[in-house]
């Protein structure tokens, strides 16, 4: 079944809902159940004739696999989105010398040093 619902689960409910509802009244409300599960149904068919009708012919051009969402990758869509063109090949990467001792990155600091620290920050 679905969301760990099993046979067994489904028939403790039914009795559990036997017995607070009572003999009496049970006919009802089984009777009401029916109704309302012929309503819904009632309800989905009515729906997809009403998208069928109002899409018109359009409806059945639709391929309704490319619109599941469990096919969704954002990484596609926005390398799709981004590249106009079919991917070219890239340029060739030009080797960098190495860093001289003078060329230190920025946000390293030198060894001994104390960091910044903000009391009104924290």
């Amino acid at each position: 079944m679905f969301s760990g619902l099993t046979i067994e689960k489904l028939m403790l409910i039914a009795l559990v809902a036997g017995l607070i509802i009572g003999p009496e009244r049970l006919p009802r409300y089984a009777a009401a159940l029916a109704q309302m599960t012929r309503r819904v149904r009632d309800f989905a068919r009515n729906a997809g004739t009403r998208v069928k009708d109002e899409m018109g012919e359009d409806f059945d051009d639709v391929d309704w696999r490319t619109l599941d969402p469990r096919k969704y990758d954002p990484r596609r869509i926005i390398r799709e989105a981004l590249l106009d063109d079919e991917p070219t090949t890239p340029a060739p990467v030009k080797p960098q010398s190495a860093p001289g001792p003078a060329a230190q990155p920025r946000d390293v600091l030198p060894a001994g040093a104390v960091p910044p620290y903000d009391t009104e920050a924290t």
